[in-house]
């Protein structure tokens, strides 16, 4: 066991006592007194077959009777304790193994909530899911199944030991030899199987995230006709997903025949051993003196023999759970290491209003006014009112080291004003975006929101202050209602249909089969594209936020929709700055300043009117001298 899956285990014993320490112990308690009640019986073997069936057979069965009665009860009573403690345990365990799962799904997907929009960017979304199914199942089996058996296996292995060594060191020894070479063969075969039960976790993570994406882009899929590449790749993992299954089953299938078939000549070798030192009266060393072997320790010997021989074979079956289920914990404490999106802000956003006097204070209710409310060290605070003066000095950026995407970027935005970012796909225009919600923090230079730092603001405040209409489009399994709601949860169901009015949404939404009610699954699927962008649009509405993040919001719907919503966008738009990223030039004609940026720069800027004039880059795209990419 290497040091990271030894790191992971002890988190996870840690993990289970820290939600379940009376139950382990319960656990633990019921499961000693299961193994001593499994191994103790052969000491009453012994007893029954010495001092109760050969005195019988050569003295008659009255003066042994009640002794033999004797024994039948308390072994009797022994393998009852010993039932009912093994069915207590294995209740418990299944109580905890499910709770731990619930604990675990729980932790981490609280834990992707402060995740960084950079994690999502950087890991396959199926990769990320199989946390939440493939590893955490292998954990379900190791916490249920793996941990029990192997306590109950080491207590019995060595409650037999003992016994063996009080009945004979020499028997014992044979055992001891046979015992070697079983653990030999169940360790090399044990590692190999765990390697390949690793191995097909990998893969079937790999598959399960490509049949995902298979699905979302199925569309995609079927217009450029291309099933049969698909077909082919799937096969590829999916073959690789059996080979490793194969091997992994292969290794683990042969185990137990292989080990079973050792403990039988074991059992042949006691037998024959033991049959010789009874006829030939050899003396007996064992943990109470030299004695003679009877028949009765030889039976006893037999079947504790038997009883290691299965103990030790069905806990060489764990290993291959054992290293699943620490692959599957290391997965998880890795996602639940990961490091949360920082945030040092101390200025929020609040509800603002002015006194008699015309000052800025803060207030509880609802107003169209907000503020920043800056704290200071010597416990004062002060306001500034939320005006969506946004200025970018000299920004500097890229999403890895070695490629800037942002050189030196330095534009400002008025309060109120709509700028337009156009340029070719890649030139950093919803960069510029991402770097204002501080889904990314700038390298170098400064962003300011009202003249203030926003590394100084706290994220959900800042994020609450900008309403952002994306291109690509979420909707939630739940209804339309519920999806407009979901910019602002406390929104009343007025207020969301005056949001879908103002989008324009209202129309198609009540010719829907239940209309603001009617339930939405498979992301809008059941929507057309320009429809499921209005009701974003409605969401983003309902939200009333002082700024606005346009990207490319518009580009999904047709001439006509445009039209449609071009009012209720300017009525959105009215009195906020608004940033929109458009590739539609005759969108952003109206805009009060339009920015051409051109690999990472911005290289034109001004109204629609003086960049025409100008006759740069922006007329030959308006043009159509060429064409944006």
């Amino acid at each position: 066991m290497n040091k990271k899956k030894q790191h992971s285990f002890g988190r996870l014993i840690q993990y289970l006592f820290l939600h379940y320490q009376i139950q382990l112990i319960a656990t633990i308690i019921c499961i000693v007194i299961s193994s001593f009640a499994s191994t103790i019986g052969t000491i009453f073997i012994q007893r029954l077959i010495d001092e109760c069936i050969i005195p019988g057979v050569n003295q008659g069965f009255e003066p042994v009777a009640g002794k033999f009665t004797s024994i039948l009860i308390t072994m009797g009573l022994i393998y009852i304790c010993g039932v009912i403690a093994s069915l207590t345990y294995n209740q418990i365990m299944a109580m905890v193994s499910q709770g731990t799962l619930k604990n675990f799904r729980n932790d981490m997907f609280d834990k992707m909530q402060t995740l960084p929009i950079k994690y999502f960017d950087t890991n396959a979304h199926g990769d990320i899911m199989s946390t939440y199914t493939n590893d955490a199942d292998a954990i379900r089996q190791f916490i249920g199944q793996s941990i029990p058996t192997l306590i109950q296996s080491i207590l019995s292995v060595t409650v037999m030991f003992l016994t063996m060594l009080y009945y004979s060191i020499w028997l014992t020894f044979v055992v001891m030899l046979v015992i070697f070479f079983m653990l030999k063969i169940a360790k090399k075969l044990g590692s190999t199987t765990a390697t390949f039960m690793i191995k097909q976790q990998k893969s079937l993570a790999k598959e399960e995230g490509f049949i995902e994406e298979m699905m979302q882009g199925m569309k995609v899929v079927k217009v450029f006709c291309h099933e049969d590449e698909n077909k082919e790749a799937f096969k590829k993992l999916n073959e690789q997903l059996f080979k490793d299954g194969e091997k992994a089953n292969q290794n683990g299938n042969v185990l137990m025949p292989i080990l079973g078939n050792v403990g039988n000549l074991m059992y042949v070798l006691l037998a024959v051993v033991g049959g010789i030192m009874v006829y030939l009266k050899t003396p007996n060393l064992s943990l109470t003196g030299i004695s003679i072997v009877s028949i009765g320790i030889i039976v006893s010997f037999l079947g504790m023999s038997r009883q290691l021989s299965q103990t030790i074979g069905q806990a060489s079956m764990q290993v291959s759970m054992i290293a699943m289920g620490l692959a599957g914990a290391t997965r998880i404490f890795e996602l639940l290491d990961e490091q949360p999106e920082e945030d040092h802000g101390y200025v929020t956003l609040v509800n603002a209003k002015k006194d008699l006097n015309g000052n800025l204070i803060e207030t509880k209710e609802k107003t169209e006014m907000w503020a920043w409310k800056h704290p200071h060290q010597d416990g004062t605070t002060t306001l500034t009112e939320l005006k969506g003066d946004v200025r970018l000095e000299d920004v500097d950026f890229g999403y890895v080291p070695e490629k800037l995407v942002l050189d030196n970027v330095s534009l400002f935005a008025k309060p109120g004003q709509k700028i337009a970012f156009v340029g070719a796909t890649g030139a950093g225009k919803t960069t510029i975006t991402n770097l204002i919600n501080r889904f990314y923090d700038i390298w170098e230079g400064k962003i300011r929101y009202d003249g203030i730092n926003i590394s100084k603001i706290k994220k959900p405040d800042l994020r609450s202050s900008l309403g952002v209409v994306l291109q690509d489009v979420n909707l939630f399994t739940d209804t339309v209602l519920e999806n407009i709601r979901y910019g602002r949860l406390d929104a009343t169901d007025e207020e969301c249909m005056a949001a879908a009015k103002l989008a324009n949404a209202d129309d198609f939404i009540t010719r829907l089969p239940d209309s603001y009610q009617t339930m939405l699954t498979g992301n809008g699927s059941s929507l057309s594209q320009g429809q499921r962008q209005l009701i974003s649009i409605a969401r983003a509405a309902v939200a009333d936020p002082p700024a606005m993040i346009l990207d490319e919001a518009t580009s999904s719907i047709d001439t006509r929709t445009e039209a449609l919503i071009q009012t209720g966008m300017d009525n959105l738009m009215k009195g906020r700055t608004v940033f929109v990223i458009a590739h539609r030039l005759s969108t952003v004609k109206n805009s009060d300043a339009i920015m051409v940026l051109d690999h990472g720069k911005i290289i034109e800027r001004g109204s629609h009117e003086s960049l025409i004039e100008q006759k740069g880059t922006y007329y030959q795209l308006y043009t159509g001298a060429f064409e944006l990419e």
